[in-house]
């Protein structure tokens, strides 16, 4: 398979296309602009990452033909927890979509690296201590951000892809390698 770059991101030929022509198809309602990414692969949405803080991985389907699967939708919940805390909180759907249609645009059958998910007030306050960039109303507080890293593409190349979607914001931290994702505003920031 050749790869073709597409705005400086590596996406192959066959999943570029099947992205676009996914779009044209019509589908069960959905929450985010991400979904129109997913209808080309089948009833299905999966999400595939791995924690390096707590060392689990998952590769988990979470949505068939048109419905959340409870049972799946509760292992991410407990998989995006705050691991500082150990506290669990229910995860956006509509995060779930754009980090999947992210996956899906970026080609790789890497597993994303969840770096943060849920966090705590606790945690997101001894965070904020550290450090300017971590927002005191943070998306993350309410389970509607996730930060990822794929060794395999760079941070701009996450976020177009996530920026494609057109269903939240997307930010870009290079110097710490990883690419913010959210179900918010549509909007972009970062370096």
């Amino acid at each position: 398979m050749t790869n073709e770059t597409c705005a400086g991101t590596s996406i192959s030929r066959r999943g570029l296309l099947g992205a676009f022509a996914a779009t044209a198809v019509a589908a069960a309602p959905t929450y985010t602009n991400a979904a129109g990414f997913l209808r080309g692969g089948g009833d299905i949405r999966r999400i595939k990452m791995h924690n390096p803080r707590t060392g689990e991985a998952m590769d988990t389907i979470y949505w068939v033909d048109g419905r959340y699967i409870r049972e799946a939708m509760n292992e991410i919940n407990v998989f995006f927890r705050d691991w500082r805390r150990n506290e669990v909180h229910a995860i956006d759907n509509r995060t779930l979509d754009i980090i999947a249609a992210t996956h899906r645009l970026v080609d790789v059958r890497e597993p994303f690296m969840l770096l943060s998910g849920y966090r705590s007030p606790a945690t997101n306050a001894m965070l904020r201590a550290r450090s300017r960039g971590v927002a005191k109303h943070s998306l993350h507080l309410q389970g509607q951000a996730a930060d990822l890293r794929l060794n395999s593409r760079s941070v701009s190349q996450v976020a177009r892809a996530a920026a494609a979607c057109s269903a939240g914001g997307v930010g870009k931290y290079s110097r710490s390698n990883f690419t913010h994702i959210d179900c918010g505003n549509v909007r972009s920031w970062g370096a």
